[in-house]
Protein backbone atom coordinates (compact mmCIF):
# COMPACT_ATOMS: atom_id res chain seq x y z
CA UNK A 1 0.00 0.00 0.00
CA UNK A 2 1.47 3.43 -0.93
CA UNK A 3 2.56 5.87 1.80
CA UNK A 4 0.01 8.43 0.66
CA UNK A 5 -2.79 6.03 1.48
CA UNK A 6 -1.42 5.45 4.98
CA UNK A 7 -0.65 9.11 5.80
CA UNK A 8 -3.76 11.03 6.89
CA UNK A 9 -1.88 14.32 6.44
CA UNK A 10 -0.65 13.62 2.89
CA UNK A 11 -3.13 16.07 1.29
CA UNK A 12 -1.99 18.98 3.44
CA UNK A 13 0.21 21.31 1.42
CA UNK A 14 2.13 22.75 4.39
CA UNK A 15 4.07 20.76 6.97
CA UNK A 16 3.03 23.12 9.80
CA UNK A 17 -0.47 21.61 10.39
CA UNK A 18 1.12 18.16 10.65
CA UNK A 19 3.62 19.42 13.20
CA UNK A 20 0.88 21.18 15.11
CA UNK A 21 -1.23 18.02 15.38
CA UNK A 22 1.78 15.98 16.48
CA UNK A 23 2.68 18.59 19.08
CA UNK A 24 -0.85 18.70 20.43
CA UNK A 25 -0.82 14.92 20.62
CA UNK A 26 2.22 15.07 22.86
CA UNK A 27 0.85 17.85 25.07
CA UNK A 28 0.34 16.82 28.67
CA UNK A 29 2.50 13.69 28.74
CA UNK A 30 2.98 13.14 32.47
CA UNK A 31 6.38 12.27 33.95
CA UNK A 32 4.92 11.50 37.39
CA UNK A 33 5.18 7.93 38.70
CA UNK A 34 1.96 5.94 39.00
CA UNK A 35 0.36 6.97 42.26
CA UNK A 36 -0.29 4.38 44.93
CA UNK A 37 -1.60 5.26 48.35
CA UNK A 38 0.83 4.14 51.07
CA UNK A 39 -0.15 0.65 52.17
CA UNK A 40 -1.19 0.12 55.78
CA UNK A 41 -2.30 -3.03 57.55
CA UNK A 42 -5.42 -1.75 59.30
CA UNK A 43 -7.20 -4.28 61.57
CA UNK A 44 -10.86 -5.02 61.00
CA UNK A 45 -11.81 -4.21 64.60
CA UNK A 46 -10.39 -2.24 67.49
CA UNK A 47 -8.39 -4.03 70.15
CA UNK A 48 -10.25 -2.35 73.02
CA UNK A 49 -13.77 -2.78 71.58
CA UNK A 50 -14.53 -5.62 74.00
CA UNK A 51 -18.00 -7.03 74.73
CA UNK A 52 -17.88 -5.35 78.13
CA UNK A 53 -17.99 -1.99 76.35
CA UNK A 54 -21.65 -2.54 75.50
CA UNK A 55 -22.49 -2.88 79.19
CA UNK A 56 -21.07 0.57 79.95
CA UNK A 57 -22.59 2.39 76.96
CA UNK A 58 -19.37 3.20 75.10
CA UNK A 59 -17.97 2.34 71.70
CA UNK A 60 -18.86 -1.21 70.70
CA UNK A 61 -17.58 -3.44 67.89
CA UNK A 62 -19.63 -3.00 64.74
CA UNK A 63 -21.93 -5.86 63.96
CA UNK A 64 -20.93 -8.43 61.35
CA UNK A 65 -21.53 -7.15 57.84
CA UNK A 66 -21.79 -3.52 58.88
CA UNK A 67 -20.97 -0.94 56.24
CA UNK A 68 -18.93 2.26 56.79
CA UNK A 69 -22.08 4.38 56.57
CA UNK A 70 -23.86 2.62 59.44
CA UNK A 71 -21.94 4.33 62.23
CA UNK A 72 -21.96 7.69 60.47
CA UNK A 73 -25.72 7.48 60.01
CA UNK A 74 -26.15 6.82 63.74
CA UNK A 75 -24.41 10.08 64.66
CA UNK A 76 -26.05 13.37 63.64
CA UNK A 77 -24.08 16.11 61.93
CA UNK A 78 -24.51 18.13 65.12
CA UNK A 79 -22.97 15.28 67.10
CA UNK A 80 -22.65 17.32 70.30
CA UNK A 81 -26.47 17.34 70.52
CA UNK A 82 -26.19 13.78 71.89
CA UNK A 83 -25.22 15.36 75.21
CA UNK A 84 -28.70 16.92 75.42
CA UNK A 85 -27.34 20.26 76.64
CA UNK A 86 -28.99 23.36 75.18
CA UNK A 87 -26.14 25.63 76.32
CA UNK A 88 -23.57 23.49 74.55
CA UNK A 89 -25.69 23.56 71.37
CA UNK A 90 -25.76 27.36 71.48
CA UNK A 91 -22.01 27.57 72.05
CA UNK A 92 -21.35 25.35 69.04
CA UNK A 93 -23.46 27.64 66.85
CA UNK A 94 -21.46 30.65 68.03
CA UNK A 95 -18.15 28.86 67.44
CA UNK A 96 -19.17 27.94 63.89
CA UNK A 97 -19.62 31.62 63.10
CA UNK A 98 -16.62 33.13 64.89
CA UNK A 99 -13.89 30.56 65.51
CA UNK A 100 -10.48 32.11 64.63
CA UNK A 101 -9.03 28.66 63.94
CA UNK A 102 -11.68 27.94 61.33
CA UNK A 103 -11.17 31.37 59.78
CA UNK A 104 -7.46 30.61 59.39
CA UNK A 105 -8.27 27.32 57.64
CA UNK A 106 -10.69 29.13 55.31
CA UNK A 107 -7.97 31.64 54.38
CA UNK A 108 -5.50 28.83 53.69
CA UNK A 109 -8.06 27.12 51.46
CA UNK A 110 -8.62 30.33 49.49
CA UNK A 111 -4.86 30.65 48.98
CA UNK A 112 -4.66 27.04 47.77
CA UNK A 113 -7.54 27.61 45.34
CA UNK A 114 -5.81 30.74 44.03
CA UNK A 115 -2.66 28.68 43.46
CA UNK A 116 -4.68 26.26 41.32
CA UNK A 117 -6.02 29.14 39.23
CA UNK A 118 -2.49 30.51 38.83
CA UNK A 119 -1.03 27.20 37.68
CA UNK A 120 -3.92 26.66 35.26
CA UNK A 121 -3.14 30.00 33.65
CA UNK A 122 0.24 28.58 32.59
CA UNK A 123 -1.55 26.14 30.26
CA UNK A 124 -3.03 28.99 28.21
CA UNK A 125 -1.38 31.37 25.73
CA UNK A 126 -0.37 34.81 26.90
CA UNK A 127 -1.19 37.92 24.89
CA UNK A 128 0.40 41.33 25.34
CA UNK A 129 0.18 44.77 23.78
CA UNK A 130 2.86 47.45 23.64
CA UNK A 131 3.20 50.99 22.40
CA UNK A 132 6.07 53.45 22.52
CA UNK A 133 7.09 56.90 21.34
CA UNK A 134 10.59 58.32 21.44
CA UNK A 135 12.69 61.24 20.27
CA UNK A 136 16.49 60.91 20.14
CA UNK A 137 19.55 62.69 18.82
CA UNK A 138 22.32 60.50 17.46
CA UNK A 139 25.93 61.33 18.35
CA UNK A 140 28.75 62.07 15.84
CA UNK A 141 28.51 64.29 12.76
CA UNK A 142 26.78 64.06 9.37
CA UNK A 143 28.57 63.47 6.05
CA UNK A 144 28.65 67.17 5.12
CA UNK A 145 30.25 68.14 8.39
CA UNK A 146 27.01 69.20 10.09
CA UNK A 147 25.48 67.93 13.31
CA UNK A 148 23.61 64.64 13.56
CA UNK A 149 19.84 64.83 13.08
CA UNK A 150 17.06 64.30 15.62
CA UNK A 151 15.00 61.16 15.00
CA UNK A 152 11.50 60.29 16.08
CA UNK A 153 10.28 56.70 16.54
CA UNK A 154 6.80 55.32 17.13
CA UNK A 155 5.66 51.71 17.52
CA UNK A 156 2.48 49.82 18.24
CA UNK A 157 2.30 46.03 18.46
CA UNK A 158 0.86 42.82 19.82
CA UNK A 159 2.73 39.74 21.01
CA UNK A 160 1.60 36.23 21.93
CA UNK A 161 3.38 33.18 23.30
CA UNK A 162 2.34 29.70 24.29
CA UNK A 163 4.49 27.10 26.00
CA UNK A 164 3.37 23.66 24.89
CA UNK A 165 3.11 21.24 27.79
CA UNK A 166 4.98 18.43 26.03
CA UNK A 167 6.23 16.65 29.13
CA UNK A 168 3.50 17.46 31.63
CA UNK A 169 5.39 20.08 33.60
CA UNK A 170 2.54 22.58 33.58
CA UNK A 171 -0.30 20.07 33.88
CA UNK A 172 1.64 18.26 36.60
CA UNK A 173 1.88 21.48 38.58
CA UNK A 174 -1.86 22.01 38.12
CA UNK A 175 -2.50 18.49 39.42
CA UNK A 176 -0.21 19.02 42.40
CA UNK A 177 -1.92 22.31 43.25
CA UNK A 178 -5.37 20.75 42.89
CA UNK A 179 -4.41 17.95 45.27
CA UNK A 180 -2.98 20.48 47.71
CA UNK A 181 -6.25 22.42 47.52
CA UNK A 182 -8.15 19.22 48.30
CA UNK A 183 -5.87 18.74 51.29
CA UNK A 184 -6.65 22.31 52.39
CA UNK A 185 -10.36 21.54 52.04
CA UNK A 186 -9.90 18.54 54.32
CA UNK A 187 -7.85 20.72 56.68
CA UNK A 188 -10.83 23.05 56.89
CA UNK A 189 -13.09 20.13 57.78
CA UNK A 190 -10.54 19.00 60.36
CA UNK A 191 -10.34 22.53 61.81
CA UNK A 192 -14.12 22.68 62.15
CA UNK A 193 -14.22 19.28 63.79
CA UNK A 194 -11.36 20.17 66.11
CA UNK A 195 -13.09 23.41 67.06
CA UNK A 196 -16.33 21.56 67.83
CA UNK A 197 -14.52 18.95 69.94
CA UNK A 198 -12.50 21.60 71.80
CA UNK A 199 -15.61 23.64 72.56
CA UNK A 200 -17.36 20.55 73.89
CA UNK A 201 -14.38 19.47 75.98
CA UNK A 202 -13.81 22.95 77.42
CA UNK A 203 -17.49 23.24 78.28
CA UNK A 204 -17.44 19.86 80.02
CA UNK A 205 -14.33 20.86 81.99
CA UNK A 206 -16.01 24.14 82.98
CA UNK A 207 -19.06 22.29 84.30
CA UNK A 208 -16.76 19.89 86.18
CA UNK A 209 -15.07 22.86 87.83
CA UNK A 210 -18.52 24.20 88.77
CA UNK A 211 -19.48 20.83 90.26
CA UNK A 212 -16.31 20.92 92.33
CA UNK A 213 -17.16 24.47 93.44
CA UNK A 214 -20.62 23.33 94.52
CA UNK A 215 -19.15 20.39 96.40
CA UNK A 216 -16.65 22.60 98.23
CA UNK A 217 -19.34 25.14 99.10
CA UNK A 218 -21.53 22.41 100.59
CA UNK A 219 -18.53 21.01 102.46
CA UNK A 220 -17.74 24.45 103.85
CA UNK A 221 -21.21 24.63 105.38
CA UNK A 222 -20.73 21.23 107.01
CA UNK A 223 -17.22 22.12 108.21
CA UNK A 224 -18.44 25.42 109.64
CA UNK A 225 -21.04 23.58 111.67
CA UNK A 226 -18.37 21.16 112.89
CA UNK A 227 -16.14 24.07 113.85
CA UNK A 228 -18.95 25.73 115.77
CA UNK A 229 -19.81 22.44 117.45
CA UNK A 230 -16.23 21.93 118.67
CA UNK A 231 -16.14 25.50 119.95
CA UNK A 232 -19.32 24.91 121.96
CA UNK A 233 -18.00 21.63 123.30
CA UNK A 234 -14.72 23.35 124.20
CA UNK A 235 -16.60 26.01 126.17
CA UNK A 236 -18.53 23.24 127.91
CA UNK A 237 -15.22 21.57 128.81
CA UNK A 238 -15.87 18.34 126.88
CA UNK A 239 -13.52 19.08 123.94
CA UNK A 240 -9.92 20.17 123.74
CA UNK A 241 -8.43 23.23 122.06
CA UNK A 242 -6.76 20.85 119.60
CA UNK A 243 -10.20 19.81 118.34
CA UNK A 244 -11.08 23.46 117.71
CA UNK A 245 -7.80 24.07 115.87
CA UNK A 246 -8.27 20.98 113.70
CA UNK A 247 -11.82 22.01 112.76
CA UNK A 248 -10.63 25.52 111.92
CA UNK A 249 -7.75 24.18 109.81
CA UNK A 250 -10.09 21.95 107.82
CA UNK A 251 -12.50 24.84 107.20
CA UNK A 252 -9.74 27.21 106.05
CA UNK A 253 -8.06 24.69 103.75
CA UNK A 254 -11.41 23.95 102.09
CA UNK A 255 -11.88 27.69 101.60
CA UNK A 256 -8.55 27.77 99.75
CA UNK A 257 -9.62 24.84 97.56
CA UNK A 258 -12.84 26.70 96.70
CA UNK A 259 -10.88 29.75 95.58
CA UNK A 260 -8.71 27.50 93.39
CA UNK A 261 -11.82 25.91 91.85
CA UNK A 262 -13.26 29.35 91.11
CA UNK A 263 -10.02 30.34 89.39
CA UNK A 264 -10.10 27.19 87.26
CA UNK A 265 -13.72 27.79 86.30
CA UNK A 266 -12.97 31.39 85.28
CA UNK A 267 -10.05 30.28 83.12
CA UNK A 268 -12.23 27.73 81.29
CA UNK A 269 -14.79 30.47 80.69
CA UNK A 270 -12.06 32.67 79.19
CA UNK A 271 -10.95 29.76 76.99
CA UNK A 272 -14.50 29.32 75.72
CA UNK A 273 -14.67 33.01 74.85
CA UNK A 274 -11.50 32.72 72.77
CA UNK A 275 -12.89 29.64 70.98
CA UNK A 276 -15.99 31.64 70.08
CA UNK A 277 -13.92 34.53 68.77
CA UNK A 278 -14.82 36.84 71.68
CA UNK A 279 -12.86 38.73 74.29
CA UNK A 280 -13.31 37.29 77.81
CA UNK A 281 -15.04 40.50 78.92
CA UNK A 282 -17.71 39.92 76.25
CA UNK A 283 -18.68 36.44 77.40
CA UNK A 284 -20.12 34.84 80.51
CA UNK A 285 -22.04 31.69 81.40
CA UNK A 286 -24.35 31.20 84.38
CA UNK A 287 -23.15 28.63 86.88
CA UNK A 288 -25.15 25.39 86.96
CA UNK A 289 -22.73 22.82 88.42
CA UNK A 290 -24.34 20.11 86.30
CA UNK A 291 -22.23 17.84 84.07
CA UNK A 292 -23.87 16.55 80.87
CA UNK A 293 -24.96 12.92 80.79
CA UNK A 294 -22.61 10.51 79.02
CA UNK A 295 -24.09 9.56 75.62
CA UNK A 296 -23.74 6.13 74.04
CA UNK A 297 -21.42 5.99 71.02
CA UNK A 298 -22.37 3.64 68.16
CA UNK A 299 -20.33 0.70 66.90
CA UNK A 300 -17.45 1.39 64.55
CA UNK A 301 -15.07 -0.58 62.36
CA UNK A 302 -11.38 0.31 62.47
CA UNK A 303 -11.18 0.51 58.67
CA UNK A 304 -14.10 2.95 58.64
CA UNK A 305 -12.06 5.40 60.68
CA UNK A 306 -9.84 5.99 57.65
CA UNK A 307 -12.90 7.11 55.72
CA UNK A 308 -14.17 9.38 58.47
CA UNK A 309 -11.27 11.55 59.60
CA UNK A 310 -10.48 14.62 57.48
CA UNK A 311 -6.92 14.90 58.84
CA UNK A 312 -6.18 11.45 57.39
CA UNK A 313 -7.72 12.47 54.06
CA UNK A 314 -5.61 15.64 54.02
CA UNK A 315 -2.43 13.65 54.67
CA UNK A 316 -3.26 11.24 51.83
CA UNK A 317 -3.92 14.10 49.39
CA UNK A 318 -0.53 15.57 50.25
CA UNK A 319 1.09 12.26 49.34
CA UNK A 320 -0.63 12.42 45.94
CA UNK A 321 0.47 16.05 45.49
CA UNK A 322 4.08 15.13 46.31
CA UNK A 323 3.87 12.31 43.76
CA UNK A 324 2.79 14.82 41.10
CA UNK A 325 5.70 17.10 42.01
CA UNK A 326 8.10 14.26 41.18
CA UNK A 327 6.78 14.38 37.61
CA UNK A 328 7.23 18.15 37.50
CA UNK A 329 10.85 17.78 38.58
CA UNK A 330 11.50 15.04 36.01
CA UNK A 331 10.13 17.15 33.16
CA UNK A 332 13.05 19.58 33.58
CA UNK A 333 15.25 17.05 31.75
CA UNK A 334 13.28 17.61 28.53
CA UNK A 335 13.25 20.65 26.24
CA UNK A 336 10.66 23.38 26.52
CA UNK A 337 8.88 24.32 23.27
CA UNK A 338 7.30 27.76 22.99
CA UNK A 339 5.28 29.11 20.08
CA UNK A 340 5.53 32.87 19.78
CA UNK A 341 4.16 35.52 17.45
CA UNK A 342 4.54 39.29 17.30
CA UNK A 343 3.27 41.98 14.97
CA UNK A 344 2.61 45.68 14.75
CA UNK A 345 3.68 48.95 13.21
CA UNK A 346 6.89 50.95 13.52
CA UNK A 347 7.53 54.35 11.97
CA UNK A 348 9.36 57.63 12.46
CA UNK A 349 6.19 59.58 11.68
CA UNK A 350 3.16 59.29 13.87
CA UNK A 351 0.71 60.23 11.11
CA UNK A 352 1.86 57.34 8.91
CA UNK A 353 2.26 54.78 11.69
CA UNK A 354 -0.71 52.62 10.70
CA UNK A 355 0.28 52.07 7.09
CA UNK A 356 1.21 48.87 5.27
CA UNK A 357 4.89 49.69 4.66
CA UNK A 358 5.41 50.09 8.43
CA UNK A 359 3.96 46.70 9.27
CA UNK A 360 6.24 44.12 10.92
CA UNK A 361 5.58 40.60 12.18
CA UNK A 362 7.32 37.45 13.33
CA UNK A 363 6.15 33.91 13.92
CA UNK A 364 7.91 30.74 14.94
CA UNK A 365 8.68 28.15 17.58
CA UNK A 366 11.54 28.23 20.06
CA UNK A 367 13.02 25.27 21.87
CA UNK A 368 15.29 25.45 24.89
CA UNK A 369 16.98 22.78 26.92
CA UNK A 370 19.66 22.91 29.58
CA UNK A 371 22.72 20.89 28.55
CA UNK A 372 24.68 21.25 31.78
CA UNK A 373 23.42 22.45 35.14
CA UNK A 374 25.92 20.99 37.58
CA UNK A 375 23.41 18.41 38.85
CA UNK A 376 20.66 20.89 39.73
CA UNK A 377 17.93 18.89 37.96
CA UNK A 378 18.91 15.57 39.51
CA UNK A 379 19.01 17.25 42.90
CA UNK A 380 15.52 18.66 42.30
CA UNK A 381 14.22 15.19 41.39
CA UNK A 382 15.82 13.67 44.48
CA UNK A 383 14.34 16.45 46.62
CA UNK A 384 10.88 15.74 45.16
CA UNK A 385 11.28 12.03 45.86
CA UNK A 386 12.36 12.77 49.43
CA UNK A 387 9.29 15.02 49.84
CA UNK A 388 7.14 12.13 48.56
CA UNK A 389 8.69 9.74 51.09
CA UNK A 390 8.20 12.32 53.83
CA UNK A 391 4.53 12.79 52.90
CA UNK A 392 4.04 9.02 52.85
CA UNK A 393 5.60 8.63 56.28
CA UNK A 394 3.47 11.52 57.60
CA UNK A 395 0.36 9.83 56.24
CA UNK A 396 1.24 6.57 57.97
CA UNK A 397 1.96 8.42 61.20
CA UNK A 398 -1.38 10.23 60.99
CA UNK A 399 -3.24 6.94 60.55
CA UNK A 400 -1.38 5.20 63.37
CA UNK A 401 -1.88 8.19 65.68
CA UNK A 402 -5.60 8.15 64.88
CA UNK A 403 -5.85 4.45 65.68
CA UNK A 404 -3.93 4.99 68.92
CA UNK A 405 -6.17 7.90 69.89
CA UNK A 406 -9.26 5.76 69.42
CA UNK A 407 -7.81 2.77 71.28
CA UNK A 408 -6.66 4.99 74.17
CA UNK A 409 -10.01 6.68 74.60
CA UNK A 410 -11.97 3.49 74.02
CA UNK A 411 -10.24 1.71 76.89
CA UNK A 412 -10.45 4.88 78.99
CA UNK A 413 -14.17 5.29 78.42
CA UNK A 414 -14.84 1.62 79.17
CA UNK A 415 -12.82 1.54 82.37
CA UNK A 416 -13.92 4.99 83.55
CA UNK A 417 -17.55 3.91 83.24
CA UNK A 418 -16.77 1.05 85.62
CA UNK A 419 -14.70 3.35 87.81
CA UNK A 420 -17.57 5.85 88.03
CA UNK A 421 -19.88 3.17 89.39
CA UNK A 422 -17.30 1.95 91.90
CA UNK A 423 -16.50 5.52 92.95
CA UNK A 424 -20.19 6.25 93.48
CA UNK A 425 -20.32 3.30 95.86
CA UNK A 426 -17.19 4.58 97.59
CA UNK A 427 -18.83 7.98 98.16
CA UNK A 428 -21.86 6.30 99.73
CA UNK A 429 -19.66 4.21 102.02
CA UNK A 430 -17.58 7.24 103.06
CA UNK A 431 -20.73 9.24 103.83
CA UNK A 432 -22.03 6.39 105.98
CA UNK A 433 -18.76 6.28 107.88
CA UNK A 434 -18.96 10.04 108.44
CA UNK A 435 -22.49 9.80 109.86
CA UNK A 436 -21.35 7.14 112.31
CA UNK A 437 -18.29 9.19 113.34
CA UNK A 438 -20.42 12.32 113.91
CA UNK A 439 -22.85 10.41 116.12
CA UNK A 440 -20.02 8.85 118.12
CA UNK A 441 -18.32 12.23 118.58
CA UNK A 442 -21.53 13.86 119.78
CA UNK A 443 -21.93 10.98 122.21
CA UNK A 444 -18.38 11.53 123.41
CA UNK A 445 -17.15 8.03 122.53
CA UNK A 446 -14.52 9.05 119.93
CA UNK A 447 -12.14 11.95 119.45
CA UNK A 448 -12.73 14.69 116.89
CA UNK A 449 -9.84 13.31 114.85
CA UNK A 450 -12.15 10.47 113.77
CA UNK A 451 -14.70 12.98 112.45
CA UNK A 452 -11.99 14.95 110.71
CA UNK A 453 -10.64 11.85 109.00
CA UNK A 454 -14.12 10.78 107.87
CA UNK A 455 -14.91 14.25 106.50
CA UNK A 456 -11.64 14.29 104.54
CA UNK A 457 -12.42 10.87 103.09
CA UNK A 458 -15.88 11.98 101.94
CA UNK A 459 -14.57 15.14 100.29
CA UNK A 460 -11.79 13.21 98.55
CA UNK A 461 -14.20 10.55 97.32
CA UNK A 462 -16.65 13.13 95.98
CA UNK A 463 -13.83 15.04 94.25
CA UNK A 464 -12.63 11.80 92.67
CA UNK A 465 -16.14 11.07 91.40
CA UNK A 466 -16.32 14.45 89.66
CA UNK A 467 -12.87 13.85 88.14
CA UNK A 468 -13.89 10.42 86.85
CA UNK A 469 -17.06 11.84 85.29
CA UNK A 470 -15.03 14.59 83.60
CA UNK A 471 -12.45 12.15 82.22
CA UNK A 472 -15.11 9.75 81.00
CA UNK A 473 -16.92 12.51 79.15
CA UNK A 474 -13.61 13.64 77.64
CA UNK A 475 -12.93 10.12 76.32
CA UNK A 476 -16.42 9.80 74.85
CA UNK A 477 -16.08 13.27 73.34
CA UNK A 478 -12.97 12.10 71.47
CA UNK A 479 -14.74 8.98 70.24
CA UNK A 480 -17.70 11.02 69.03
CA UNK A 481 -15.32 13.33 67.19
CA UNK A 482 -13.84 10.37 65.35
CA UNK A 483 -17.24 9.00 64.34
CA UNK A 484 -18.58 12.41 63.30
CA UNK A 485 -15.52 13.36 61.27
CA UNK A 486 -17.05 12.70 57.88
CA UNK A 487 -16.63 15.20 55.05
CA UNK A 488 -17.67 15.77 51.46
CA UNK A 489 -15.00 14.38 49.08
Amino acid sequence: MPWRALNPFADLKSPWPVAAVLVLGLTGCSMAPTYQRPALDVPATFKEATPSAAEWGVWQPARHGATPGDAAAAVPTSWWSLYGDATLNRLQEQAAAGSPGVEQAVARLRAAQAAVASSRAGLLPTLGASGSAGRARAGGSTGNGGSAGINNSYSLGLSASWELDLWGRLSGQVTADQLSAQASQDDLSAARLSSQATVAQTYIALRAAEAQMQLLQDSLQAYLQSWQLTQNRYRAGVASSADVAQAESQYKSTQAQLLEARTTRAQYEHALAALLGLAPAQFSLPVTGQLPAAPQVPGMLASTLLEQRPDIAAAERRVAAANAQVGVARSAYFPALTLSAAGGYRSSTLSHLLSAPNLFWSLGPAMAVSLFDGGARSAAVESARAALDLAGASYKQTVLTALQEVEDNLVAATHLAQEQQVQTEAVAAAQKALDVANNQYKAGTVAYLNVLSAQTTVLSAQNSLISVQNRRLAAINTLLKNVAGRWEP
